[in-house]
């Protein structure tokens, strides 16, 4: 969810091992069986076994580690991605304005999470132009993004954050990177983990089953876009 730990291009002097050390301590091992719920119930759908799945912005590895795929890629620029990442992972320590060591149209799927709101605009805008060169013309990029019109309240609580994003204006600069944006749904998950209610993976796949819970509490937006022809 929002409080995912990544690191950034774009610092601007911030010391982000920090800063996640702290946001994340206590809570790494409930965060590791909330994603391994994730992908099972959710975004599995969305990743055929057979594909190569590049992550960015992948922190600890939550995502890659527990999406199945034959070939499995974690992107960040923060050492410690290395620690994290499961034995199937390929770790690159790069910038993702400019993924050093992937070619070309190489992935099915590129998936971020909680990460383009750490980068200023034009960094986005260099990371969408990167992610478009690596997929496949018939890949994915799969985007789960704090909406900044239902999290407005709480968004700045991460002095981390830089970019405020809605589906509207993700989906803009998804469409003048090259890509189309299929499917978009506004709101999914709850903003972060850091709330009032309890950790719970058993609240959390009732709420995965709900579908119209995502319509009360849901502050985060998932989109599927595809580069453009």
């Amino acid at each position: 969810m929002a409080d995912r730990r990544q690191s950034m291009n774009a610092a601007g002097g911030v010391d982000v091992q920090s800063i996640y050390e702290r946001r994340f301590a206590d809570s790494l091992a409930f965060r590791q069986q909330m994603w391994d719920v994730l992908c099972r119930e959710f975004f599995q759908a969305h990743v055929a076994p057979e594909s190569t799945v590049v992550e960015i912005g992948a922190g600890y590895c939550e995502f890659i580690n527990h999406i199945r795929a034959a070939r499995k890629v974690a992107v960040d620029l923060n050492p410690d991605t290395r620690r994290h990442a499961g034995p199937d992972v390929r770790v690159i320590l790069s910038s993702t304005s400019r993924i050093e060591g992937l070619e070309d149209g190489v992935a099915d799927v590129v998936f971020a999470s909680n990460f383009l709101e750490h980068l200023t605009r034009e960094d986005i805008l260099a990371t969408l132009r990167e992610v478009r060169r690596v997929l496949k013309p018939s890949g994915r990029f799969l985007v789960l993004q704090p909406n900044i019109r239902y999290c407005k309240e709480d968004y700045w609580q991460f002095f981390d954050h830089i970019t405020p994003l809605c589906e509207r204006s993700l989906t803009e600069a998804l469409e003048t990177t090259g890509f189309d944006v299929p499917y978009v749904l506004g709101r999914f998950l709850p903003f972060t983990t850091q709330g009032r209610l309890p950790n719970s993976i058993l609240l959390l796949k009732l709420y995965l089953k709900l579908r119209p819970a995502w319509r009360v509490f849901g502050q985060q937006s998932f989109f599927i876009a595809t580069p453009r022809a």
